[in-house]
């Protein structure tokens, strides 16, 4: 296969990689890293490395206009920064001990669990009373309604949301990953903010944790640029794409659909993370 061959094939994978990514909400990492390992058979460390300049391009990208929709709880999300940035840093520190095994095995239960929320139903969380603690640091807000009008919002339970928050930044160091899944829980479930609020405010903090994680990981040489390039163009165009497509396309059938197949891959990930078929 010649190099032209195989960046074209690899930009065409990562394309519709970020297409169901973003359609489905479960993000282009989590569709793009076994794509690259069980398609490619690209080493784990590689891939990590190539999902999280990808993630970057796609956070910055849509990011910047939920913000621009007044959505994104700008002052939460750069909080939560801090948690997610120290979890990112010492992720991909520990991640060059670990073997392609481990991090297969991890990366199954991650994708386990990314699966089952979109099983999972959504709450409103209207009328929650927030705690002192969110008060003092300003995290209330308010996101723009259907009609035009503004509904606010309170939340509580910071700690609780800061400490999941390291854990999905250790992820993210690990696994190349936005790790939205774990902040979404830990938003949505533990501080009891606005599902859309919490979803757009992780979008806006994928960037900035897997820029985190990324210094480590090119100063390792992890972040081969033939690889990281076409992956990050692709998912890019699919997330985009995608995106365009949300608004004329009822995904609630395709994202449980998908889910299944993302159990699938979980399945195989954690049984050739146990059988050492990663080891080469």
């Amino acid at each position: 296969m010649t190099i032209l061959t195989f960046t074209l094939i690899m930009l065409l994978a990562a394309y519709a990689a970020g297409l169901l990514g973003s359609l489905t909400g479960l993000g282009g990492g989590v569709v793009v890293i076994p794509v690259l390992t069980l398609c490619f058979g690209i080493d784990f460390h590689y891939a990590v490395g190539a999902a999280l300049v990808a993630s970057i391009a796609t956070s910055s990208g849509s990011g910047s206009a939920y913000v621009k929709e007044g959505i994104t709880n700008i002052r939460l999300g750069m909080f939560l920064e801090i948690a997610t940035s120290i979890g990112a840093v010492l992720g991909a520190a520990v991640a060059i001990y670990l073997n392609n095994s481990v991090i297969a095995i991890i990366f199954g239960c991650v994708l386990i669990l990314t699966g089952s929320m979109q099983f999972v139903k959504k709450e409103d969380h209207s009328g929650v009373k927030g705690s002192e603690t969110a008060r003092r640091l300003k995290l209330f807000g308010s996101w723009p309604q259907p009609d035009g009008t503004k509904q606010d919002y309170e939340l509580r339970n910071v700690a609780g949301g800061f400490s999941v928050m390291t854990i999905a930044g250790m992820l993210s160091g690990i696994l190349g990953i936005g790790s939205g899944v774990l902040k979404v829980i830990a938003m949505d479930n533990l501080m009891k903010v606005p599902f859309k609020v919490s979803t757009t405010t992780s979008n806006f903090m994928i960037g900035v944790t897997a820029c985190a994680s990324a210094v480590v990981y090119l100063q390792r040489g992890n972040i081969v640029p033939s690889i990281a390039f076409p992956v990050m163009i692709g998912v890019l165009g699919g997330a985009l794409t995608g995106a365009r497509l949300l608004k004329y396309l009822n995904v609630s059938l395709l994202r449980k659909i998908f889910a299944f197949a993302v159990f699938a891959v979980a399945a195989n990930m954690i049984y050739m993370g146990f059988t050492g078929g990663f080891e080469h």
